[in-house]
């Protein structure tokens, strides 16, 4: 299923977005199914029967809002945690000149810094050198502790694209990078939560950033350094994983910092990430009024 949040008459309603006979639209889940909850996190916080039922109402729907009367919002709007994960493409980490890490670099950024498909990726007026970064982010479906690599995959509820916004100028002032990170605006998501049984192996999918049709990042999967399994055994060593916890897995190469000459964000600008089997996720970039 691709679940996702939107908006119609002003509430925040969760459905399922779908596509029949060419035509894209999105079942209100608990519309549809009244034992349902209306929210993400109370959908995911539900387990496997949340999905099962879920997955009945969206066979037995005859019908569905179309696209254009709603407004998708990020499928998890509000975050518990966002943890991203900083060199995790051996060729990004050799395009910055930084040695191949050996253990996970982890970092936060955090619900403010969350917008859906179509909205504005804002640049700060106090930074010059905002960057885009395409990522794989996959959310949590379960409460993880100390859970075994061998196991990790059971816990991801699904996948969507994420933009790792950066203001490099901040980012690069000290050692952590959390001040660049986490302006608002700076973690676009979207434009579906694409649940874990619809992607084959999250680890082969092609993944690809454009602004205004050029393309400026181009890999896939297969060339992450720490995988998804990796990456939830290591987090969650140290710290209890909720259902719609979002971890960010890293970029690829082609950033702007490491262009000559770099290549900034600019009002105007439209950026769009797609990963194979995932969607598109688009954002224009506007100036801080």
């Amino acid at each position: 299923m691709r679940l996702v949040t939107f908006t119609v008459g002003g509430a925040s309603r969760l459905g399922a977005l779908v596509t029949r006979n060419g035509h894209d639209s999105v079942i209100d889940l608990n519309k549809a199914d009244a034992s349902l909850p209306a929210d993400m996190l109370g959908f995911l916080s539900a387990g496997d029967a949340a999905l099962k039922a879920a997955q009945k109402a969206v066979d037995q729907a005859t019908d569905g809002l179309d696209l254009a009367q709603v407004k998708l919002q990020a499928p998890v709007p509000r975050p518990g945690k966002i943890l991203c994960i900083g060199l995790n493409y051996s060729d990004h980490a050799a395009e910055t000149g930084q040695a191949i890490p050996q253990h996970p670099i982890v970092f936060s950024k955090y619900a403010n810094t969350v917008i859906g498909p179509g909205d504005r990726i804002v640049l700060p007026k106090v930074s010059t050198q905002v960057d885009y970064e395409a990522e794989l982010g996959f959310v949590i479906g379960k409460r993880a502790r100390h859970v075994p690599e061998s196991d990790a995959l059971k816990y991801v509820a699904g996948y969507f694209p994420v933009n790792d916004v950066s203001a490099r100028d901040y980012q690069m002032r000290t050692s952590q990078w959390t001040m660049g990170k986490t302006f608002d605006t700076f973690a676009p998501m979207g434009p579906a939560l694409v649940t874990a049984d619809e992607i084959a192996d999250p680890h082969d999918l092609d993944i690809r950033l454009t602004i205004n049709g050029e393309v400026l990042q181009d890999s896939n999967t297969r060339n992450l350094i720490f995988g998804i399994p990796k990456l939830v055994a290591a987090l969650s060593e140290v710290m209890t994983l909720d259902p719609g916890d979002v971890v960010l897995t890293g970029t690829p190469p082609g950033v702007g910092m490491a262009r000559k000459p770099p290549r900034w964000l600019k009002p105007g600008d439209v950026v769009e990430i797609t990963i194979e089997g995932l969607g598109t996720l688009t954002n224009p970039v506007a100036a801080e009024s």
